[in-house]
């Protein structure tokens, strides 16, 4: 099983980039490999505005995404949604680049007034991608994912415990996908099919 972690943040370090690895450690600790993060922010800006699909890296960046069961995306909110990044990146994909797969949206926010990003304007776009299965999203605002005076960011308690569930749910729905993937169901003729009543 293959989850991608796509960052869709500008900057790095992020809030929403820390959620993200947040999301990836609890995975890995359930037993599961998550994929190397694809930073948005370190591929060819004039590749993705320019929407240049021959380019290498757009190529690469869709194989990625090809392949995965599961994939995890990140992103700030700005302007009560997601980030010009992310909907460059999302642009230069395929129509049916999700097809089949579950996805969990994460956010970030300086203010609760913006967490229906998610799903006002986030979750269409994935689902018009064919995302098979869209688990709830998490939104934090800053004060859920504080500036920690070491340097990087933390986690309130009620932000951890919605990654926990969050990361619970996209393993076993991705063990779950697995196990009926591998489930071959002999073909019966409809003449063969008996109802009582």
């Amino acid at each position: 099983m293959s989850i991608l972690l796509i960052a869709g943040s500008p900057t790095q370090p992020s809030r929403s980039t820390s959620l993200l690895h947040a999301v990836a450690s609890r995975l890995q600790a359930q037993g599961l490999s998550t994929e190397p993060v694809l930073q948005l922010n370190q591929l060819d800006p004039a590749a993705l505005l320019l929407a240049q699909f021959d380019h290498a890296e757009i190529r690469a960046i869709t194989d990625r995404v090809a392949q995965a069961d599961a994939v995890v995306v990140a992103t700030p909110v700005y302007k009560a949604a997601y980030s010009g990044l992310l909907k460059v990146f999302l642009d230069v994909l395929p129509q049916t680049a999700l097809k089949g797969k579950l996805v969990l949206p994460l956010a970030t926010g300086g203010s609760p007034h913006h967490m229906l990003a998610l799903d006002y304007a986030l979750r269409p776009v994935l689902q018009s991608l064919g995302a098979r299965h869209i688990l709830p999203g998490i939104y934090a605002t800053d004060q859920g994912v504080p500036l920690l005076p070491e340097g990087g960011y933390g986690l309130t308690p009620d932000i951890a415990e919605r990654l926990d569930d969050a990361a619970q749910l996209l393993a076993t729905d991705l063990r779950r996908s697995a196990q009926w993937a591998g489930n071959h169901f002999e073909n019966i003729a409809f003449t063969d099919v008996r109802c009582s009543v």
